[in-house]
């Protein structure tokens, strides 16, 4: 069961859009911290936490696609 844990915890880091760890360079804190508020939010708010999340990682997507450096004027 443990193994079984650690796995879908390694699958959702891996492709959870990196929000928390993101967010977490930003503020100077620990990636799991920020992992641990954004669950007690969910709980505390009824899932407003993740609505929050969602909506993070859609804005950092947006800014990535946005702020894309571009080596020449053929890139696009």
């Amino acid at each position: 069961m443990r193994e079984w844990i650690q796995g879908f915890r390694y699958f959702l880091e891996k492709h959870g859009f990196y929000v928390s760890s993101r967010l977490a360079d930003k503020l100077g804190m620990r990636a799991k911290n920020v992992r641990l508020f954004f669950i007690y939010a969910s709980f505390f708010t009824m899932g407003a936490g993740f609505v929050i999340y969602l909506t993070l990682a859609f804005w950092l997507k947006l800014k990535d696609l946005v702020y894309t450096k571009r080596t020449s004027v053929f890139d696009l």
